[in-house]
């Protein structure tokens, strides 16, 4: 089968799209012939083996597909479509993923959009529901709202009754964040005052920040009482700290909302959530805004869009 390979840990330019064996699933494990693949951040980290997960090289990176399974396994039959998570492997015709990472997917969902719900929607709901316990009418601030993990904020907490307001760095990512839902859209220059201006001074409920860097103190100051500040990563390359005595001002919280640990501990998790999302993905409250599709030769390309934080929208890579 064809697939990209990271050949060496030096950035997206090192991925090769070469030949290489079908994959050897383990026991219970479901084989997806891919149709597309969803292209994330972590997929970047991988590439320079600055993720945790640091499998031997060579390998194939892709966190998120959508496609066909190709044998009964895991619960599964031949034929059926699914989205599936396999965490590395996805940039490939043919992936072996674990059952509690394969999701079924409707006949009314296309592919292309199956494809880029898995990791950051999943996330999303883990990061608002589990961890943030958004309750409907609250405030929400997204930075890095017309990324991947943005664009699921926005979505899923305007579908939960909140008021949305998306932090980004032009015009073309703000109306990519207000197609995703967000009801104000602030510069990240500035967006703490901006901030202030749109609520009246009250402040944010719940803050999520996939970014980091030197915004995070800022985003602190713009939570109301009681506020919830949710980590995710740190696209911005720059790992944050607080100072916590900021905490005591009005009773404010710093959480972590690492998704991927928890399914590790928790398996039939992401199944749970997944039909708690299918709902709102049916009835179009949630619907990814895909803004590139590359083929699998293109692969780098594709990663490097991630990398150089150019895309507006998911970026997607059309395996067949």
């Amino acid at each position: 089968m064809r697939a990209a390979v990271i050949t060496t840990l030096t950035g997206p330019d090192a991925v090769e799209v070469r030949d290489v064996p079908d994959p050897v699933p383990q026991p219970g494990q479901v084989v997806v012939d891919v149709e597309f693949a969803g292209v994330v951040f972590p997929d970047v980290l991988q590439t320079r083996g600055e993720y945790q997960l640091r499998p031997e090289l060579p390998f194939t990176p892709g966190w998120e597909v959508a496609g066909v399974v190709r044998e009964d396994a895991g619960g599964f039959r031949a034929g059926d479509r699914v989205a599936a998570m396999p965490v590395i492997g996805g940039f490939a015709q043919t992936v072996a993923v674990d059952p509690g990472m394969v999701f079924p997917l409707p006949e009314d969902v296309p592919f292309e959009k199956g494809a880029v719900l898995p990791l950051n929607y999943l996330t999303m709901h883990f990061a608002l529901t589990r961890r943030a316990r958004l309750e409907t009418g609250e405030t929400v601030l997204v930075h890095g709202a017309a990324g991947g993990v943005g664009t699921a904020a926005c979505q899923l907490a305007a579908a939960y009754g909140a008021r949305v307001i998306a932090v980004v760095s032009t015009p073309d990512k703000g109306a990519v964040a207000r197609a995703a839902g967000a009801h104000e859209v602030v510069p990240v220059d500035g967006f703490r005052d901006e901030v202030r201006r749109v609520t009246d001074g009250r402040g944010v409920d719940v803050v999520v920040d996939p970014v980091g860097g030197d915004r995070f103190t800022d985003s602190l100051r713009c939570l109301a009482r009681e506020g919830r500040l949710v980590v995710l990563g740190f696209t911005g390359r720059e790992i944050p700290t607080v100072k916590v005595n900021r905490l005591l001002l009005a009773n404010t919280t710093v959480m972590g909302a690492a998704s991927a640990e928890f399914w590790r501990t928790e398996p039939g998790h992401a199944g749970r959530q997944w039909r708690d999302l299918l709902p709102l993905v049916q009835s179009g409250a949630i619907d990814p805004p895909i803004g590139a599709v590359y083929a699998l030769d293109q692969a780098a390309a594709a990663i490097r869009e991630i990398d150089q934080r150019r895309a507006a929208g998911r970026v997607l890579i059309r395996v067949r």
